[in-house]
């Protein structure tokens, strides 16, 4: 039976275990997007998972949402993964770059002004941390088809710098109320064009995104996130949501990517259906999956791989905790975001590190 411990290859990478490090934004990047020195250290200490996936990347400066993001922009930022890079190579692990374009999830307060992009003019409700504290999000300007040509060049562009910089790959975010989902979403998508209306049509931003990152750096290289369902950033996939993520699971599917990421959020029925359409390996995260669940997807062969957050975020030695059943240590909600070392890189081990 497989289980957790069974290497696995993706494309030309082997990992050694089947756990994978989720993506977490810990916006301790510095003002000009590079990421902190600190960010070495960080992922280092947690390479003894199989598959690193970074936190959320901006792929252009109009693509960032939160304060003290990194980029894959400038010289300055590809120079500051390749420390990243190197770190989590010299223990062992894989490190997939994502890349991620929050679209009308922005405050012009944290990026310099410039009005957010996004499908269409509709605001999310919702409020944004700023320098100044938290502000109400305004109404994004709708993309242009010049917009939306330019975004997805930049999303190629920055998966070059990502592998410039030593990355495994990217792995594009599609998921969590951004910009790729509010294309997924009626509610954020009130296109007529090309882009909007039909399921095929909010599908297609997202296609084009990975394909063009694919063709860039190959597709084995290539990942993509989703999260069927979410509705964060006040986003609602409508009665129609289960039949966009099979017709886009579908498509993506021909293309032979790395792998797929999916956060799951309960609909089981759509799950499996996912997994039928979906002959690649699979990436699965459950939020608050408690601990005595961990394995069980890949055991079951529901999943290859599967992805924790905050067990990983408070337990360095994630993996050694799981192997001898040590208990974990519960995560500081306070340190999430910005700050030093603190909650950061100052977890303890089971045997501290010399």
């Amino acid at each position: 039976m497989t289980d957790l411990w069974t290497p696995i290859s993706l494309g030309g990478i082997t990992l050694k275990n089947r756990l994978a490090m989720a993506p977490m934004t810990r916006s301790r990047a510095g003002v000009d997007g590079t990421p902190s020195p600190l960010a070495a250290r960080y992922y280092a200490q947690r390479a003894g998972l199989g598959l690193l996936i970074s936190e959320g990347t901006q792929p252009s400066a109009e693509g960032q949402g939160y304060i003290f993001t990194p980029g894959l922009i400038t010289a300055a930022q590809v120079a500051g993964w390749r420390a990243i890079t190197a770190a989590v190579k010299a223990e062992g692990a894989a490190f997939f770059i994502q890349l991620m374009h929050v679209g009308r999830m922005s405050h012009p307060a944290n990026v310099g002004g410039a009005q957010a992009l996004a499908p269409s003019a509709i605001a999310p409700a919702e409020q944004m941390f700023t320098a100044t504290g938290m502000q109400p999000i305004p109404v994004p300007r709708e993309m242009t088809e010049a917009d939306i040509a330019r975004t997805i060049a930049d999303f190629r562009a920055s998966a070059a710098r990502a592998i410039e910089a030593g990355a495994d790959g990217v792995e594009i975010h599609g998921a969590n109320g951004y910009l790729i989902q509010q294309f997924l979403a009626p509610n954020a998508n009130l296109r007529r064009d090309g882009w909007g209306g039909s399921l095929e049509n909010r599908a297609r931003f997202a296609l084009e995104v990975t394909r063009a990152v694919a063709a860039e750096i190959g597709a084995e290289r290539t990942a993509l996130r989703l999260s069927p369902g979410a509705t964060l950033g006040g986003l609602d996939e409508g009665a129609e949501g289960p039949a966009l993520y099979r017709h886009l699971v579908a498509e993506l599917d021909r293309l032979g990517l790395a792998y797929l990421h999916l956060m799951h959020l309960g609909n089981e029925a759509l799950l499996a259906e996912i997994r039928a359409l979906w002959r690649g390996a699979l990436v699965l995260n459950r939020p608050g999956r408690p601990r005595e669940a961990i394995g069980q997807d890949v055991a079951s062969g529901l999943a290859e791989i599967e992805s924790y957050g905050q067990f990983v975020l408070a337990n360095p030695d994630f993996v050694e905790r799981l192997q001898t059943g040590a208990p974990m240590t519960p995560p500081d909600r306070s340190t999430y975001f910005g700050g030093d070392a603190r909650g950061y890189t100052d977890y303890p081990r089971l045997v501290p590190q010399g």
